[in-house]
């Protein structure tokens, strides 16, 4: 077998994750590729790592706020908080952004909002019924359209986020 053979040999381990990775490392990765709330025994299993081990993690980045506890389920369910990664994202729009590049984007995202607001005769996209057409094609467009129009929505709050940050020093309020 070469290198470039589709499958592996069967038999043969390969390591899931870099050599020199950390535990808690290991959890922090696993816990921001979650999409729901996931029980710490499963979250262990994925980063390789015992369950007490990774409950520990999981309660140090619950306590930062990167992820979400919910200690009554049994066993205890983690999910990550989207929250801390539209911050992440925010703020590196502040540092390789100056405000006036922010304001030019956010001005643009709202064109394109009230574009999708005057196509569809409606302000809030999850008002829009998107199977009221005849043929598949255009379902799927009109489909398509309004995830387009909630991601404009959310890159909106991004900037507008970034722009707060960047005008205050990478401060929410000003000090």
């Amino acid at each position: 077998m070469t290198e470039f053979d589709p499958t592996p040999e069967s038999g043969i381990e390969r390591p899931r994750w870099q050599a020199g990775s950390d535990t808690f490392g290991r959890v922090y990765d696993v816990v921001l590729g979650i999409t729901s709330a996931t029980a710490y025994t499963e979250i262990a299993e994925l980063a390789d790592c015992s369950p007490n081990a990774a409950k520990k993690h999981l309660d140090r980045l619950a306590e930062m706020g990167i992820a979400r506890a919910n200690r009554e389920n049994r066993p205890a369910t983690y999910e990550r908080d989207d929250g801390y990664l539209e911050w992440q994202d925010a703020s590196r729009i502040a540092a390789d952004l100056s405000v006036d590049e922010i304001l030019s984007r956010v001005a643009t995202l709202e064109e394109r909002r009230s574009e999708y607001e005057e196509r569809f005769g409606a302000t809030d996209p999850d008002t829009v019924t998107v199977f009221e057409a005849a043929d598949h094609e255009t379902i799927h467009d009109r489909m398509r359209a309004v995830s387009e129009w909630k991601g404009v929505i959310r890159d909106i709050r991004l900037y507008e986020l970034a722009r707060q940050l960047s005008e205050n020093d990478g401060h929410l309020i000003p000090a």
